[in-house]
């Protein structure tokens, strides 16, 4: 008997730790796709300086607002499906 929960224990955890590996490949993937949609629309090229300008930073700011905003809402609107 303990044999065989043990054995449930290792089949939960090793689950648990497939879901956590795809989960962080999903923030993985999302991170470097907001990183280059909003690098590619809010950094002038070719560059001119060695820092963004005030310009380039409010940009970026408000490109990754929005992405995150809308994974927010995205997120919300599969977990409400769920139910």
């Amino acid at each position: 008997m303990a044999d065989a929960s043990e054995a449930e224990r290792n089949m939960v955890a090793a689950a648990a730790l497939s879901m956590a590996t795809t989960e962080l490949e999903y923030r993985v993937s999302l991170l470097n796709s907001m990183v280059s949609t909003c690098h590619e629309r809010c950094a002038a090229r070719p560059y001119k300086e060695g820092q963004l300008s005030v310009g380039e930073n409010s940009c970026l700011d408000r490109c990754c607002a929005k992405y995150w905003q809308v994974v927010a809402i995205v997120g919300q609107l599969l977990g409400s499906q769920k139910q």
